[in-house]
């Protein structure tokens, strides 16, 4: 089977969620951290999950990320995660990680499990402490289901600027099995990963050992998560989180299993999905921005220049604008770090040329100005050093990112 078959075998399923796995339940309720909104949630499996992590690659790390790690270090296997919005119990010291570790033990004293069965993950305001009490009124109110509105709940529980919840689903057969996999993530402003400002969750049935799943996520992270940015900042609490419940009953997947690059597959496309969602709902955003860059010698340089590009702010505001100003763009190709033929390049609004190996032609304003006005836009790089390729994505620059951003606190 080649690369292109296995792609086709994963089917996207309509109004997909982290609940669409079998085994997992969820719960969202409002205790009082934000003024009327849901901010505690909880995702939880009925049998223990294989776990699977990556964090903010920021120096200073919240006291949730801490307490994360310790959980999975213990088997690599735990029930869920319990997460928190208004807060991010980052740059808070000793209390901090004793409030982290203190909402991990509440939960898992709700469930009648032992402390490490849970994560811990948290966003918010940096530097404020958790309002233990309002914690745990959260966590005993929390009543989980599988339902459309559990899924709904916590990805609502889990936003901070987000304008609107972010999840998807996918599956695909695996030993004669159907596997699912769902996801929920949170991420509007302060995006710039490695990893950004945001919090992802994925669900799955598929049977896979903790280190199995580890090297899937590790090894499509940099295709997905850390090729979005908003705003050029990377926030202290950022974590994507992978449970593997088993319970589809395929055989343990691994890089041995034939079916290895359809589970890679599956894991990508969910991430992507949700990396693309974080992006389009940059704060202020009105349009999701994609930039493919083509004709590298490494992969690598072809997925900096296009981040480098999509995170301009200079090409941010052009976008805002429906401004085909492509000299933003090569400007910004130039400062991205990666060497290139400015003579040898191409760049495209979609199909419309603007610039052809290294000249400007004439092309229709009024038609790349349209194009521009669409909510989805494509920047087009053609280069001739090599055959690889790199994707970003990200959104445009709003008056709105500054007035969000200006009264954050209040």
């Amino acid at each position: 089977m080649n690369t292109l078959q296995q792609v086709e075998t994963i089917k996207q399923i309509e109004k997909g969620n982290i609940l669409i796995p079998q085994g997992f339940k969820a719960s969202g309720v409002h205790a009082g951290l934000r003024y009327s909104k849901k901010d505690i949630g909880v995702i939880f499996s009925d049998v223990t999950a294989s776990a699977a992590a990556v964090y903010t690659q920021n120096v200073v790390q919240a006291a949730p990320i801490d307490v994360t790690k310790d959980s999975i270090s213990v088997t690599g296997k735990i029930h869920g995660i319990i997460v928190n919005s208004a807060c991010a119990n980052a740059c808070t010291g000793k209390q901090g990680l004793k409030d982290a570790l203190e909402m991990r033990k509440l939960t898992a004293q709700k469930f009648g499990l032992e402390d490490h069965a849970f994560a811990v993950a948290s966003t918010g305001v940096i530097g404020e402490y958790l309002d233990m009490e309002k914690i745990k009124k959260g966590i005993d109110l929390l009543e989980i289901a599988d339902t459309p509105e559990a899924a709904e709940d916590f990805g609502t529980a889990i936003l901070t600027t987000d304008i609107v919840t972010k999840s998807c689903g996918y599956e695909a057969v695996i030993d004669g099995k159907v596997v699912k996999m769902g996801g929920a993530a949170k991420g509007s402003g302060m995006i710039h990963p490695n990893m950004a400002t945001m919090l992802g969750f994925i669900t799955t049935d598929a049977a896979i050992e903790p280190a199995d799943l580890q090297q899937a996520l590790s090894s499509i992270t940099n295709d997905t998560f850390n090729q979005i940015t908003v705003d050029g900042d990377s926030s202290t609490n950022d974590m994507v989180l992978v449970l593997a419940n088993g319970e589809a009953g395929n055989e343990p997947l691994s890089k041995a299993h034939p079916e290895w690059p359809v589970f890679l597959n599956l894991l990508k496309q969910t991430s992507e999905n949700l990396a693309k969602q974080i992006a389009k709902d940059g704060e202020g955003a009105t349009k999701l921005i994609e930039v493919n860059v083509h004709g590298m010698n490494e992969k690598t340089d072809a997925q900096m220049m296009a981040k480098t590009i999509v995170g301009s702010n200079l090409v941010k505001t052009a976008a805002f604008g429906s401004d085909a100003n492509w000299g933003r763009i090569i400007a910004a190709m130039g400062r991205s770090g990666v060497a290139f033929q400015p003579t040898q390049t191409t760049i495209a609004f979609g199909d419309i040329v603007v610039l052809k190996d290294g000249e400007p032609v004439q092309f229709s304003e009024e038609e790349a100005k349209a194009y521009l006005e669409n909510k989805s836009i494509t920047i087009n790089v053609y280069l001739q050093d090599g055959n690889e390729s790199g994707t970003a994505w990200g959104c445009d620059l709003t008056y709105d990112y500054v007035k969000i951003n200006g009264s954050y606190r209040s």
